[in-house]
C-alpha cells in the first residue's frame, strides 16, 4: 500500500494513495481518507472542544474521564484529530485489518499510545458493548444501520454523518423510506429536508433508549449532512423531545408550505393557499436544528484552533446561528421563474420581507434562499414589487 503524509490541524497521518484511474478517488483507496472532509473534521474538532468545555465547566467529568469513540476510523484521522486537539480519550475502530494496522501506526506517529485505543470490531458490535461520552459515527453512505447501537452506547453527545444525501432529500424515495422510516420529498428544499429526516430518526433511535436530545449543530455541506446531538436521559426528556416531531406539506402548484406537530395527526389534502392537493413528508424533526449558544461556543475554539479551513468553518457556523427557528426555507430563483420576474440580491429581499413586517433570514443551505414567517402569497406580492 503506497501511502503519503498530510497534515490536519496539529495532527500528522499517513493515507493511502488511491489510483490514478478512480471515479471516486477515495473509496478506490485501501483505507478510507477523504480530503473533501476537512472542513467536516475541522468543526468536528471546535464542536468537541466547546462540548467538552461544557462539561468541564458543570462538573459533570474531568478531562481524563471523557471517552469519545469515532466508529468507523478508516486511517484514523478523525480521532487522532480528538485526542491530540482536543485532548480527551479516543477509541478508533475500525472493521477493516488493513485500516486497523494503519491506525495503530498514525498513533504512533502521533505519540498518542496513552490516549488512543485503536481496536478491530464490527461498530455495532462495540456500540453495543460498551458506553461513551461522545459517540461519533461517520460511516460511508448512510447511518441508519448503526443508529440504534449508538443511541444505546452515547452517554452525552451524539455526532453524525450522513452522505446518503438522494435517499434523505427524497431523489431516491423508496430507498428514503425503507432507511429512515420517512416519507422525503425532493423539493428546492431537499438539503433541509433531509436534515430533518435524519433529526426524525435519531430523535425515534434515541427515545427507544429513554434518551432525549437537543440539536447543538446541524449543517448540510456539499454531499453530506452533520449534526451534533446533546443526549438527555430520562422518559420527560423523550417526551419534551418527541413534542418536535411531525409532518411537512408541500404544495407544489403555489409554493405553500406548512407543518404540522405529532406522530398521529390529521391532515387536509388541500392547499389552503389554492386548493391544490398537497404533499405530505415525515415524520421529521420540526424543531431548532442547532443552540445559537452553542455555535457561539464553537466560533470561539474555531478562532483559537489552527484550521485550514478556518474562514469557511466561521462563515458556515454563523449562518447557522443566525438562521429563523421556521422550518423548510423558499428559494427566491424558482419563485421567480414560476414568476417571470427578475430576481434581486438576497439580501434586498430580505430586508423588503422585514419592511413588510416579517421575520426573515439568510441560511446556510443555499445562496439564493431565505427563512421567512410570511406566506407565501405575501412573498410572490414582494418578489413582484421588487422586480418592477
Amino acid at each position: 500500500m503506497i501511502c503519503k503524509t498530510i497534515v490536519e490541524g496539529t495532527t500528522k497521518v499517513l493515507v493511502p494513495i488511491p489510483p490514478k484511474d478512480a471515479t471516486f478517488p477515495p473509496s478506490a483507496a485501501p483505507v478510507f481518507y477523504n480530503p473533501e472532509m476537512e472542513l467536516n473534521r475541522d468543526i468536528n474538532v471546535a464542536a468537541t472542544a466547546a462540548f467538552v468545555e461544557r462539561l468541564l465547566s458543570k462538573k459533570m467529568l474531568i478531562r481524563e474521564k471523557i471517552s469519545y469513540v469515532d466508529a468507523f476510523s478508516a486511517s484514523g484521522i478523525r480521532g487522532l484529530r480528538i485526542a491530540g486537539e482536543v485532548g480527551i480519550h479516543t477509541i478508533l475502530n475500525d472493521w477493516s485489518q488493513k485500516a486497523f494496522e494503519m491506525i495503530k501506526e498514525n498513533i504512533k506517529i502521533n505519540g498518542l499510545e496513552g490516549k488512543t485505543l485503536a481496536i478491530h470490531k464490527n461498530a455495532n458490535l462495540l456500540l453495543h458493548e460498551k458506553k461513551f461520552h461522545i459517540v461519533d459515527i461517520d460511516p460511508f453512505g448512510t447511518p441508519s444501520p448503526f443508529l440504534d447501537a449508538a443511541s444505546a452506547s452515547v452517554q452525552n453527545m451524539l455526532s453524525v454523518t450522513a452522505t446518503d444525501t438522494a435517499p434523505l432529500c427524497g431523489a431516491h424515495l423508496n430507498s428514503g423510506i425503507r432507511k429512515y422510516a420517512a416519507v422525503p420529498l425532493n423539493t428546492e428544499y431537499h438539503s433541509e429536508m433531509g436534515l430533518r429526516v435524519l433529526l426524525g430518526a435519531c430523535a425515534r433511535e434515541l427515545a427507544k433508549h429513554e434518551k432525549g436530545m437537543t440539536p447543538l449543530l446541524s449543517h448540510v455541506t456539499r454531499h453530506y449532512v452533520r449534526t451534533y446531538l446533546e443526549i438527555t436521559p430520562g422518559t420527560k426528556q423523550v417526551d419534551r423531545t418527541l413534542k418536535s416531531m411531525g409532518f411537512s406539506i408541500h404544495c407544489p402548484m403555489c409554493g405553500f408550505r406548512g407543518h404540522v406537530y405529532g406522530l398521529a395527526v390529521y391532515l387536509d389534502k388541500e392547499c389552503p393557499s389554492c386548493n391544490a392537493l398537497t404533499q405530505i413528508a415525515g415524520p421529521l424533526w420540526l424543531g431548532p436544528f442547532r443552540e445559537p449558544n452553542f455555535c457561539n461556543e464553537v466560533i470561539s475554539k474555531i478562532e483559537i484552533y489552527p484550521l485550514n479551513t478556518k474562514n469557511k468553518a466561521k462563515k458556515l457556523i454563523m449562518l447557522c446561528r443566525d438562521e429563523l427557528d421556521i422550518p423548510m426555507f423558499y428559494d427566491q430563483h424558482v419563485i421567480c421563474k414560476g414568476l417571470g420576474a427578475s430576481a434581486t440580491g438576497i439580501e434586498t429581499l430580505i430586508e423588503a420581507l422585514k419592511d413588510n413586517g416579517f421575520e426573515a433570514s439568510r441560511i446556510h443551505f443555499s445562496g439564493t434562499s431565505f427563512r421567512t414567517d410570511a406566506p407565501i402569497f405575501k412573498i410572490k406580492k414582494i418578489i413582484r414589487d421588487l422586480s418592477g
